[in-house]
């Protein structure tokens, strides 16, 4: 199949109940519910042919309507984000070979070019079935937070590994310190192997770290992990919210 017939579509899991931050994607930044920075941003990027928010919530699903946005219902009981956008892309007609790129609704400073970035690498290799992107660490104390998850990989940047804890773990302190790569939540899925993916088992990795990519490379499964020089603030307490909002006002 020709890269100029695949269509790349953005599908955004939205969900109101959240245990550290109930209501997240109408949690408001300078006016404006978080979910919709998020949309229109995505609506900035150029390689996307529709932008859709997958939710299971009446009132997430008339905040996307009243700025004229495009949602999917999907059911409640999905136990990860992943296994929602599975039913969206199925639920909207995705084609087999078209690319479902996963954008975090909590994420709304993403830069729109790492949309791209994370997209490219499908586009140019039919036989790839999924990337996500990674970040040079630059504040040491992501290095040891397990909220901030780090990766390594081989020299074809394929993902050897996801894990909370420090890796590669430096036995002798006094070389100089290694690399640490932080991996950013956003997805880019063959629309089949989307499908492959959420039909298979937890993983022993995964029902450990708690990281469903660790499932893909458990069963054999190749993760492209691309570079980029941009990351991304997540929302996950009223705390991060301030911070935010304080980034957008200062521009």
């Amino acid at each position: 199949m020709k890269n100029k017939d695949v269509q790349v579509i953005a599908i955004i899991p939205a969900r109101y109940k959240s245990n550290r931050f109930p209501g997240k994607p109408l949690a408001l930044i300078n006016g404006k519910p978080m979910i919709q920075h998020v949309v229109e941003r995505a609506e900035n990027v150029d390689i996307l042919s529709r932008v859709v928010v997958a939710t299971d919530d009446d009132r997430i699903a008339a905040c996307v309507t009243s700025y004229g946005g495009e949602y999917v219902m999907t059911r409640s009981d999905h136990v990860s984000g992943t296994d929602r956008l599975a039913e969206a892309a199925e639920a909207l007609g995705v084609s087999e070979h078209d690319i479902v790129v996963n954008i975090q609704g909590d994420q709304p400073l993403f830069p729109p070019e790492i949309i791209r970035q994370i997209t490219l690498p499908l586009l140019e290799d039919p036989a790839l079935p999924m990337s996500t992107l990674i970040y040079k660490i630059v504040r040491k104390e992501e290095i040891t937070d397990p909220n901030h998850v780090k990766t390594v990989f081989d020299r074809d940047n394929y993902a050897l590994y996801f894990s909370r804890s420090a890796i590669p773990f430096q036995r002798n302190p006094d070389e100089d310190c290694p690399t640490y790569y932080k991996h950013l939540g956003f997805y880019a899925y063959r629309k089949g192997f989307l499908l492959t993916f959420v039909a298979l088992p937890e993983g022993e990795w995964e029902r450990f770290e708690k990281l469903e990519q660790l499932r893909a490379l458990e069963f054999g499964y190749k993760i492209k992990v691309v570079l980029t020089e941009h990351d991304s603030v997540e929302v996950d307490t009223q705390e991060e919210l301030a911070r935010v909002e304080q980034l957008i006002s200062t521009g």
